[in-house]
């Protein structure tokens, strides 16, 4: 369908490689597109919705985004109001989504929806539907505290039909579907901020070197210079742990625990990193002048986005079996 056929860990190798981009809004765009709304599609959509969105969307002609998410359901997914009724042929959408990263410029949206009355884990699927169609109104642009440069999108759906053919995989399965999109999610987000966080040390190293105080630079300060050191310290542990758990989804194995552990950890060090070297910055730091600032706003959303972190630390209970069972 226009891809090269690799595996999953080279979708990582080029997430850390957009790291290198010096604001966490663009590799997030591609990261939609990459590991979130397309996934799905991949594995269980039929040949004609693949040509249809798949294809244009590798090739960059399309822009997808992902409706999960609402203004009563976040991270509980299962809690999602958006019907999606059968009628005929066709599918009857009303509801609405929040946070929709790319939803203001998208050219298709993979939706979760309610198909059915059924238990919330089973009465979900995921559609193709077009941005286009009369009844979807991109309510507003979100303004947010960092990620500017990534149009977020309130959206309503008033009547909007859609065929049915639009439907990905079977009905009912959307929300098993959403889980194992969810995984590649998380990874991708975890590889992204690898390389920012080893960029903002290393600035602060370069910054705190020269900045002098008392007559002797900032870095020579054990303190300083022990933080940053432990710091770095934890950036490659993370990574060890993104790597082991990509090598084990390549193989097959179910992930869910270690990428939930990555996606924890990734979001915390993320604030610990940001927050400790803007500190070494000084006033400087407070300024929109430097990167630390920018990353300080942008990676903050790590711990919020694709599942919080108190999210991944219940996922991560379950599969330690430390939650009582209900």
């Amino acid at each position: 369908y226009g891809g090269m056929g690799l595996d999953f860990s080279y979708n990582i190798a080029v997430a850390e490689e957009l790291g290198n981009i010096r604001c966490g809004g663009i590799p997030m765009a591609i990261g939609v597109q990459a590991g979130m709304a397309t996934p799905a599609l991949t594995r269980f959509g039929s040949d004609e919705l693949k040509k249809q969105f798949l294809v244009p969307t590798i090739a960059g002609d399309f822009v997808a985004c992902l409706g999960i998410s609402e203004a009563g359901a976040g991270s509980d997914v299962a809690n999602i109001k958006t019907t999606a009724v059968r009628k005929g042929d066709e599918y009857v959408i009303n509801g609405g989504k929040m946070w929709t990263t790319s939803g203001c410029q998208a050219d298709w949206m993979c939706l979760l929806a309610n198909t059915s009355e059924g238990p919330a884990h089973r009465n979900k699927s995921l559609i193709c539907l077009p941005m286009n169609l009369p009844g979807i109104h991109v309510a507003k642009k979100i303004d947010k505290l960092g990620m500017r440069s990534s149009d977020t999108a309130q959206i309503f759906f008033e009547d909007v039909r859609v065929p049915s053919k639009n439907l990905i995989g079977e009905e009912g399965k959307g929300f098993t579907y959403q889980m194992l999109q969810f995984q590649e999610e998380r990874l991708w987000g975890v590889a992204t901020v690898l390389t920012p966080l080893e960029t903002i040390i290393q600035e602060t190293i370069d910054y705190t070197r020269q900045r002098k105080v008392f007559d002797q630079s900032v870095l020579h300060n054990q303190a300083v210079h022990f933080r940053l050191a432990e710091l770095a310290t934890e950036v490659e542990l993370l990574r060890s742990l993104l790597y082991r758990t990509i090598a084990l989804y390549v193989e097959g194995n179910d992930v869910t625990k270690f990428a939930s552990m990555a996606k924890l950890k990734a979001g915390r060090l993320a604030r610990e990193v940001t927050d400790s070297c803007l500190q070494f910055w000084g006033g400087m730091g407070f300024t929109s002048e430097v990167l630390v600032s920018r990353f300080y706003r942008d990676l903050r959303l790590m711990s919020i986005g694709g599942g919080t972190d108190e999210t991944m630390l219940s996922i991560i209970c379950k599969y330690m079996e430390t939650l009582p069972s209900k």
